[in-house]
């Protein structure tokens, strides 16, 4: 008998057609063909050792090895497909997965797949969910990226499990991006003001003003207003 395989942790998007089982053969086909079709313009981004694609019942399980981000964006990619008549429905956990047998392409199961494909039945239509387990896996790969994505509450799947749920929010990234920026821009003014008043303290205040207005003389603008500037508050 055959030794079991050992489970090791991935990211797995579970990507599903929504009424798949509802259409008729026809329509199945076709969607099923854009899917892969919408997949595999994709895949290239990604190493072809770092990831498995599994055939699944309504749809396709896409498992990532250390690259959450890079499962992210193929899902997102191919969600954006749904404005061709693809009707997705997306999950994306982070979990345990193992090799279903001694080859390296004979599948894969575990509790990360199964808990993608649950999610992506939570989603509903045009719409990409994302665990807890997934978002602390993207914010250990990539510290920050966790910041593009928003809660969207617990929810309790068919088998009664409860999951913390998240959803991408590119505004949330660019709010972050701005309480960014605007701390470093106070940084840097406070940095700026320490230096201007030391140089004063050392060089003497008007010996310093004096200073700014000379390399002003030949300079810009902004450099000939910020001597004045300080000339006036002297002169006070």
């Amino acid at each position: 008998m055959a030794a079991a395989q050992p489970s090791v942790f991935a990211s797995v998007a579970f990507l599903k057609i929504h009424d798949f089982g509802r259409r008729p053969v026809v329509e199945q086909a076709r969607l099923r063909a854009q899917l892969e079709a919408a997949v595999a313009v994709t895949l290239h981004e990604l190493a072809e050792g770092s990831r498995v694609v599994l055939d699944a019942a309504d749809g396709i399980a896409l498992v990532v090895f250390d690259d959450p981000r890079g499962a992210l964006r193929i899902a997102e990619r191919a969600l954006a497909a749904g404005a061709a008549g693809l009707p997705l429905a997306i999950g994306i956990t982070h979990g345990a997965v193992r090799q279903t047998g001694e080859g390296a392409g004979e599948g894969l199961l575990g509790d990360g797949i199964a808990v993608a494909a649950a999610i992506a039945e939570l989603a509903g239509p045009q719409k990409l969910l994302l665990t807890r387990e997934f978002r602390l896996a993207l914010a250990d790969a990539v510290p920050g990226a966790e910041a593009a994505v928003a809660g969207a509450g617990t929810h309790t799947d068919a088998s009664l499990r409860s999951h913390e749920l998240y959803r991408p929010d590119a505004r949330a990234a660019r709010g972050r991006a701005r309480r960014y920026g605007a701390a470093t821009l106070l940084v840097a003014l406070a940095l700026v003001g320490a230096g201007a008043g030391y140089r004063a303290s050392i060089e003497g205040p008007r010996a310093y003003a004096g200073r700014l207005a000379a390399e002003a003389h030949s300079g810009s603008a902004k450099a000939q207003e910020r001597a004045l500037r300080l000339l006036r508050q002297i002169a006070r």
